[in-house]
């Protein structure tokens, strides 16, 4: 993200006490996303008026965080599991037919997690490692090239950069939705996209896929453009990501209409005033709604180790808005 995009957090809005008898407290970013959690941890097992209070939270800010969390084995997938069944990351068939190793260890700990990281294969911090690597990864949702997207996502920080990078951006695409021009509005109502499922969150080519030359070349699902929250009931932009051409389309327009059509959408859905920075600390736990949020994250310094592990929240087929 350049300097004109960036985005800072903003100052913390006062705590809303939800469960004083349990000591859980949750602090809004003041951000147009994201709350942070505080009085629960992770590793222990989570009282089920507690969880149902944390889902409440997610439904109502998008984005949570935990800070200073430890979570040995798979004690990530439980607190993960709180939102959700889990599942296996839709990108890591590409990793496992590419032969990708991250430190020696293609399995981190259970197939539903995967490693976010900049090593090599022996441990090494480099730019390119055949995934993510340390490169800047642009505004997305995760694994909208499937034909049923995750609900969200959980990342578990366990090796940052001394010297900080990869911060991680979040958007509120209800509000992109909600502030679209009319004329917008009106433009891409009942219309659908195909979401390109040739390249990772990077613009690297994944290792079974031949890079598209043509539209009809490009593989990937169709999602509709607005779709509707299962839990909340509200409507939100559904971009999915964007590469250079061939790639994501719109349905029943020209090449060039619908190259016209997605820049607006993007400049429009990418606004400083719908995102929230995050800072990442060590013991740091984030959980995003892919159904309503959009991310981001810029580039890591390559001499300096990075990793994260990631789980999925099984989804459910795209309700068009």
């Amino acid at each position: 993200m350049n300097e004109s995009t960036s985005v800072q957090a903003a100052p913390r809005a006062a705590p809303t006490h939800v469960n004083a008898a349990e000591g859980v407290t949750i602090h809004p970013t003041g951000a147009a996303v994201g709350a942070e959690i505080r009085g629960v941890d992770l590793s222990r097992p989570v009282p089920e008026d507690t969880r149902a209070l944390l889902r409440q939270a997610w439904a109502d800010h998008c984005v949570l965080l935990w800070r200073g969390q430890s979570l040995p084995g798979t004690s990530f997938l439980d607190a993960a599991s709180i939102f959700g069944e889990t599942k296996e990351p839709a990108a890591r068939k590409f990793q496992v037919a590419g032969g990708f190793v991250v430190g020696g260890t293609r399995i981190a700990v259970d197939p539903r997690i995967s490693l976010i990281s900049n090593l090599d294969e022996v441990g090494n911090p480099v730019m390119d490692n055949g995934t993510l690597g340390s490169y800047e990864v642009v505004w997305h949702s995760d694994n909208s090239y499937a034909d049923v997207p995750p609900a969200g996502s959980m990342l578990y920080s366990v090796r940052l950069p001394v010297e900080g990078g990869g911060d991680t951006w979040f958007n509120n695409q209800y509000l992109a939705y909600e502030e679209l021009p009319e004329d917008l509005k009106q433009a891409i109502a009942g219309r659908s996209q195909l979401h390109d499922a040739s390249r990772n969150s990077a613009g690297i080519l994944r290792p079974t896929v031949k890079l598209p030359t043509r539209p009809e070349e490009v593989p990937g699902p169709v999602h509709p453009l607005v779709r509707v929250h299962p839990v909340t009931g509200r409507r939100a932009l559904y971009l999915g990501r964007r590469r250079e051409w061939p790639s994501n389309y719109i349905l029943g327009m020209s090449n060039e209409e619908s190259e016209r059509l997605l820049d607006r959408l993007w400049d429009h859905a990418t606004q400083p005033k719908y995102a929230w920075c995050h800072k990442w600390q060590l013991g740091d736990v984030v959980l995003w709604d892919n159904r309503c949020t959009m991310h981001y994250r810029g580039e890591v310094d390559p001499t300096q180790a990075r990793v994260l592990y990631r789980t999925v929240i099984r989804g459910e087929p795209v309700i068009a808005g």
